[in-house]
């Protein structure tokens, strides 16, 4: 078993005013050679974007982008004809493919928006572009791990164009969790979204990032408060 701990504090991190955010991994002007990217999980920024603001219409190609509002309300659209709102509660994705624009405002002007931006690199290159969003809602699970995200069409939350499993979990009480990796050759990035938990005896807070690979399982004790996301990917 191999590990890795992020603790939020070692994060990159560029406020430009209307734009606050919080880089895992190297992105923009943030660059650590040590942290280009965990397997074929390649950007989690945590966002806050002001009210009114957001990202004007901009390329992607051969990403998977997934995002998970944390509190308010994002607007989306792109250059294939989609309109929408993303919003907590939510799961969004866009297979960029052959190539999309795509634009990103905060759709109320008296309060922030809070989301997870999170890229993944495909399986395959030049897909057909494509975009999904689900409300995960239904899927929710008091004090169990429940997934939002896979590679297959027809399981719960999204889908993408990778062997990548994604999952939520919210505890209000202490308790011990296994979690079994899906692929081999797969490891998972815990990132902890809300509270403290434990990953094989290794104690994490809030916003601290910890990966973990050459393992099949592992077990997570959770605290109440504790609110996680584990993001398994390809580690090659």
């Amino acid at each position: 078993m191999n590990t890795i701990l992020h603790k939020s504090d070692t994060r990159g991190h560029a406020n430009h005013g209307w734009l606050n955010s919080f880089h895992s991994f190297s992105f923009a002007n943030y660059y650590n050679p040590e942290r280009i990217h965990f397997g074929k999980l390649r950007v989690l920024n945590d966002d806050t974007v002001e009210g009114g603001k957001g990202f004007g219409a901009h390329p992607h190609d051969n990403m998977e982008i997934i995002s998970i509002p944390l509190e308010g309300d994002l607007q989306h659209k792109d250059s294939m004809g989609n309109t929408a709102v993303i919003k907590e509660g939510d799961v969004q994705v866009l297979s960029a493919g052959t190539g999309i624009y795509h634009s990103e405002f905060n759709k109320n002007a008296d309060k922030a928006v809070k989301f997870l931006q999170i890229w993944v690199f495909p399986r395959e290159k030049n897909v057909t572009p494509r975009y999904d969003q689900v409300s995960i809602k239904d899927l929710e699970k008091p004090n169990e791990l429940y997934q939002v995200l896979s590679p297959e069409k027809d399981a719960p939350g999204v889908w993408i164009h990778q062997d990548a499993w994604f999952h939520l979990g919210t505890f209000d009480q202490e308790k011990e969790v296994n979690y079994q990796i899906h692929k081999d050759g797969n490891g998972v990035y815990a990132f902890i979204l809300e509270g403290e938990a434990e990953i094989e005896g290794q104690k994490l807070s809030r916003r601290d990032g910890y990966g973990i690979w050459d393992t099949n399982k592992f077990s997570i004790r959770t605290q109440p408060g504790s609110r996680l996301l584990l993001m398994e990917v390809p580690m090659n």
